[in-house]
């Protein structure tokens, strides 16, 4: 049985936070948990970058330091390897977006494989991930998923995305890292729901290299994955899912009533957890088929998990199951779940200062409109630091 109070462990949870790096943390969530701030900091740095205002040592030492791992993958390593000495993996994520070239496209595809190839070389980085608007425009994804007839040159340039796609994912069966795919808008979603599972089919025979992502939030994804794995039973081949809550909320409700139909999403949160762990649950029922990457904040899908992992007698350090956390948050779920020898892991974003901003705003505006998220990350953060506390005074008496 799982210890009810493995998350309450905070002297384990920020074992390798110096005092400096826990007041910064509690500075920067202290801040998020004010109404207002994120909007009103969100504008004032677009508008900063926008002038060119010389803001990238107060953007380094605060949102970057703390959700960033650094600007290069060797600039990562140190922290990389730092968690793993606490059992705690680490997916590097090259987070810079709004790129719109081909050229752009064409680097961003060479990154990926980069990372991948630097990856394959390091125990402590057993994924990789990649973003499907990374490897090509938004719109010719959206195109393409609501069946548009495409002109001679978007045929053409929705042929370079696919093999670009296709060129990655070889990458990562050619040097057995498995290797996440970002999910996106649900209006270009189809498109990359399709490419993903033509990979899964053609690099998944023996076991999951490739997992695309499920945005729990869509109340259809429970039965997207029953019906794909229906077909990878007959075409005989594995599934690899991340199963996540979703990012794109907001945006997805304002576009459904801006446009005039039914939201893919769920109607409340209560009704998003109940997706999320009835998904979650089924890949872990189906283990022999289907490999997961369950990436959640949330302690009771956490915890649920791992029970059900040991009434299925599925060992903790089974290689399909793996417990997956943003860099900078729920430290306290991370480095106890690594604590029990599961396989806890931490998505680590990086890149130039600048050009991860989009990514960092991105990121606290998820962060902040996850209700208790941010309270629950400054009560944990509090509580070490009144240990702490309570133990130089010790010292001193």
């Amino acid at each position: 049985m799982i210890d009810t109070k493995i998350f309450n462990n905070t002297k384990h949870a920020f074992v390798l936070k110096s005092d400096k790096d826990l007041k910064r943390s509690l500075f920067i969530f202290s801040l998020m948990n004010i109404p207002f701030f994120v909007p009103i900091s969100t504008f004032g740095t677009k508008a900063a970058l926008k002038l060119k205002l010389p803001i990238d040592g107060i953007i380094k030492a605060t949102i970057f330091e703390q959700f960033c791992g650094g600007v290069s993958q060797d600039d990562c390593m140190p922290l990389v390897k730092k968690m793993y000495s606490k059992n705690v993996h680490s997916v590097l994520d090259y987070s810079v977006e709004g790129k719109e070239t081909e050229e752009e496209f064409d680097k961003a595809a060479n990154t990926k494989i980069e990372i991948i190839r630097y990856a394959s070389k390091s125990k402590e980085l057993p994924f990789a991930v990649a973003k499907p608007t990374g490897l090509g425009r938004f719109e010719i994804w959206e195109k393409v998923t609501a069946n548009e007839p495409l002109s001679p040159t978007e045929e053409k340039e929705w042929k370079n995305v696919k093999a670009r796609f296709e060129k990655v994912c070889q990458a990562a069966y050619d040097h057995d890292t498995k290797l996440l795919i970002d999910a996106e808008e649900s209006w270009m979603q189809d498109a990359a729901d399709d490419l993903c599972e033509e990979m899964m089919s053609k690099f998944n025979k023996e076991k999951a290299i490739i997992y695309n992502t499920l945005q729990c939030y869509r109340w259809d994804r429970l039965s997207y994955v029953k019906e794909i794995h229906e077909r990878a039973a007959e075409k005989g081949f594995k599934l690899g899912f991340k199963t996540v809550r979703g990012a794109y909320m907001e945006k997805e409700n304002a576009r459904a009533k801006r446009k005039g139909y039914s939201t893919p999403i769920c109607e409340d949160k209560e009704a998003t957890d109940v997706n999320f762990n009835a998904i979650m649950c089924y890949c872990i029922d189906n283990i022999e088929d289907i490999s997961q990457f369950i990436g959640t904040h949330n302690e009771v899908s956490t915890y649920m998990a791992l029970q059900l992992m040991s009434q299925k007698e599925i060992a903790l350090s089974d290689d399909r199951i793996w417990f997956g956390q943003l860099y900078g948050m729920s430290d306290h779920i991370s480095y106890n779940i690594g604590r029990i020898n599961s396989n806890a892991i931490k998505l680590v974003p990086f890149g130039p200062i600048k050009d991860v901003v989009p990514y960092l705003i991105r990121r606290a505006q998820e962060n902040s409109s996850v209700q208790g998220q941010t309270g629950r990350e400054l009560a944990l953060l509090r509580e070490e630091k009144q240990r702490r506390d309570g133990q130089y005074v010790k010292r001193v008496d």
